[in-house]
């Protein structure tokens, strides 16, 4: 009996059955994750939608008008023109000359 022909004969079975495995499992693996991207496609789109409504919803609560309603509901009103405190912004040349800030060290022996 002579082992050579059936060795090669289980061996181009063996070749030919991992061929086809090996192809079910490319094909299912693309089938996966063309899967996991239509479901990363919908929730993005999803996100998208939810950040366009966010977006009007900010926009219309920051309108001049809806700010205006909203204050008379809470029954805010006009400051006192006596109570509006106005601050002089410094210039900016000023502020370049101004003496740096000691370091905290010379602060406090100063201090004792």
């Amino acid at each position: 009996m002579r082992f050579g022909p059936a060795l090669k004969a289980f061996l181009l079975c063996l070749f030919i059955g991992g061929s086809g495995v090996g192809y079910v499992w490319q094909k299912n693996q693309l089938f996966e994750l063309g899967k996991q991207i239509k479901q990363r496609e919908t929730r993005l789109n999803y996100l998208n939608d939810q950040n366009k409504q966010l977006a009007q919803a900010l926009a219309s609560m920051q309108a001049l008008g809806n700010l205006s309603d909203r204050i008379k509901n809470l029954g805010l009103v006009q400051p006192l023109p006596s109570q509006i405190w106005r601050l002089p912004e410094p210039a900016r040349e000023t502020q370049d000359r101004l003496p740096a800030p000691a370091p905290a060290e010379a602060r406090m022996a100063s201090a004792q």
